[in-house]
């Protein structure tokens, strides 16, 4: 670990087991041992409640807490996270061993933070058990009255009406298509009774060893969108992200930059801390493929140069048994005289050399608003398509920002957006009056935003705003569109401008707004796809249509440059830090060596750079800029 340049270590995220081997029988030996030793070795550790996992004897004894799909399947043990939110019976023996650790542990010199569960949700998104039909029934009671209840989920439909809050049920399997405003409300109880778990754990530790740091590890990317994490980001003392990339994804080193960028937005630009990603492959994907050379090293500079401030590799050795006995590791099965474990301890003695970087934080002019209760609600069934994705449609428009060479930033609904000059407005869906007033009054003021298909569409309730759509910003955008035209499989639609449209288009009408590029064939010939709106002293974009990568990096590039923006497409990646000093990352994801304008000492190399600073393929250099 020391010739690997470790400084910390997460320990213990999935050892109640080994813990607390039978109710109230703590066994603490092996894991002093542990923390002893790295303490010795100089690594600070990162101490996991052990929580993320019951044990066998806890799930036997009390069958009852165990999750129940919507099914009415009731899971089992032998995996992980095998444990119903509300449970009242796991939260008491949770926050029991949380405790029994916080006092065991509390002065010992390597605890460095406490690592609370895991990924929460990330196998058990959702419970159906009576327990959470009781706690939910209390939520709604809490934030309904019956008439408010009715009005708000549309119940006249179906002859879904409740006269007492007795008869609501989890949205279970049912017949046919469940209410989705009943859904998307079990989706935000889930969601809070989920982060109740979390708080109740971290209101025993910070009682315990308030000076220590408490956090959970998120899981912004790709894979997951069933927490919202701008809420869970208000609970955490610091910022945490495991990310994993689609092996098979050319781009995969775009969406790492993505849920990089994300998480800074969800820590309020702060520096915050990868908990997790891989040094290799992983265990789960269909197919799951090696990283190239020099792959992990390249990634592992992308998220310091996004705002973190450390990476952690899961996992130290790789598994002779298990699940994720395959999942790569710093130490792999083939042992230390390998190219993973050499290329873990380059980007070790390089980190060493980034102490000034520490602390830093990123500058962005331009935002992407990203509404984590929207991918909820546009995921349901009975939408006019059921091929939309929600992160892949906001990583569409993210790319195509990245490729101009702009950093972004990631703000939440209702967020005040005075400071960027441009706001992206990826698929809106769900969104409340006050929302949309704050992206009305930005444009009002002054902004540029770029908003797309499936925006304002729904109310918060998912009932959908009358008088056509994009419903919650028809004014701002100065259209109206009467109906909703998504293409068949495999049918594309020409436009103007030379671009393609393969998954949507609708029949949109200009009332103030110009059009800039409209359809060439296929149902709507000649109707506007794009448009572009003056709006008090901005200007709204609308895109009605999926464009092609083309197309959309040219609607982009237009947008930024009225913005007055600065687009710079170059080859390679370029973020900069700030602190009392300017680190410009420039990172070649390509083939081929790459040359830049640039002055300054690259801090991996030591070598002072003037003027130009040529990128080798593959490689990365961080510059320490001179003013």
């Amino acid at each position: 670990m020391r010739r690997a340049g470790v400084t910390m270590v997460s320990v213990g995220i999935f050892s109640w087991a080994k813990i607390e081997v039978s109710k109230g029988e703590y066994r603490f030996d092996w894991l002093d041992r542990v923390m002893d030793l790295l303490h010795a070795g100089g690594i600070r550790v990162d101490l996991a409640t052990a929580t993320a996992a019951p044990p066998p004897w806890l799930t036997t004894e009390y069958p009852e807490m165990l999750p129940v799909r919507a099914d009415g399947v009731r899971l089992s043990h032998g995996s992980r996270q095998a444990y119903c939110p509300s449970s009242p019976i796991y939260r008491d023996r949770a926050t029991a061993l949380a405790a029994e650790m916080a006092s065991h542990y509390r002065d010992h010199p390597a605890l460095a933070a406490w690592h609370v569960g895991n990924e929460y949700a990330c196998h058990v998104k959702r419970c159906y058990c009576d327990t959470c039909a009781a706690s939910f029934r209390e939520w709604l009671a809490a934030r309904y009255t019956l008439d408010q209840l009715n009005d708000a989920w549309s119940t006249a439909f179906w002859s879904q009406g409740y006269t007492d809050f007795a008869q609501v049920l989890p949205p279970r399997v049912t017949p046919t298509f469940s209410n989705p405003a009943h859904v998307l409300d079990y989706d935000r109880f889930s969601d809070d009774a989920i982060l109740e778990l979390y708080k109740a754990e971290r209101d025993v530790l910070r009682m315990i060893t308030p000076e220590v740091p408490v956090t959970t590890n998120f899981m912004v990317n790709w894979t997951f969108g069933d927490l919202d994490y701008w809420k869970w980001a208000r609970e955490v003392d610091f910022v945490s992200n495991d990310h994993y990339t689609e092996a098979q994804s050319p781009d995969r080193h775009i969406e790492l930059a993505m849920s990089a960028d994300l998480v800074r937005g969800l820590a309020g630009g702060k520096p915050w801390l990868l908990m997790e990603n891989s040094t290799s492959a992983v265990n789960w994907q269909r197919r799951n493929i090696a990283k190239l050379p020099g792959e992990q090293r390249r990634h592992s500079f992308q998220n310091i140069a996004r705002g973190a401030d450390g990476t952690l590799f899961f996992q130290w050795r790789q598994s002779r048994g298990g699940s994720e006995r395959y999942h790569s590791a710093m130490v792999p099965h083939a042992g230390p005289d390998t190219k993973v474990y050499r290329e873990v301890c380059e980007v070790g003695a390089e980190y060493r050399k980034l102490a000034e970087v520490v602390g830093s934080t990123v500058d962005a002019s331009v935002a992407v608003l990203f509404d984590f209760q929207s991918g909820w609600a546009l995921r349901q069934d009975a939408h006019p398509t059921q091929d939309f994705d929600y992160w892949q449609h906001v990583l569409g428009y993210y790319k195509a920002l990245w490729q101009a060479g702009v950093t972004v930033d990631f703000v939440a609904p209702g967020t005040n957006l005075s400071k960027y000059s441009l706001v992206v407005v990826p698929a809106f869906y769900a969104v409340s009056d006050a929302h949309a007033a704050v992206i009305a009054d930005y444009v009002a003021g002054g902004g540029h935003v770029v908003v797309t298909y499936l925006s304002g569409v729904a109310d918060q309730y998912t009932r959908v705003r009358l008088g056509g759509y994009p419903g919650a910003f028809r004014d701002v955008l100065g259209v109206w569109s009467e109906e909703f035209f998504p293409l068949r499989q495999d049918e594309t639609v020409s436009l103007s401008d030379g671009s393609t449209a393969s998954l949507w288009t609708e029949h949109l009408h200009t009332r103030t707004a110009d059009t800039v590029v409209s359809y060439v064939d296929g149902p709507l010939p000649g109707v506007p796809a794009v448009t572009r709106n003056a709006f008090g002293n901005g200007v709204a974009w609308y895109v009605a249509c999926d464009l092609d990568g083309d197309g959309l990096s040219r609607t982009v590039e237009n947008a930024l440059s009225g913005a007055g923006a600065r687009v710079s497409r170059s080859p390679i990646e370029l973020v900069r830090r700030r602190g009392d000093v300017s680190f410009l990352f420039a990172v070649n994801h390509t083939d081929t060596d790459a040359q830049i304008e640039a002055s300054g000492v690259d801090v991996l190399s030591g070598t002072q750079v003037s003027g130009r600073l040529t990128v080798r393929a593959g490689d990365v250099v961080v510059l320490r800029e001179e003013v």
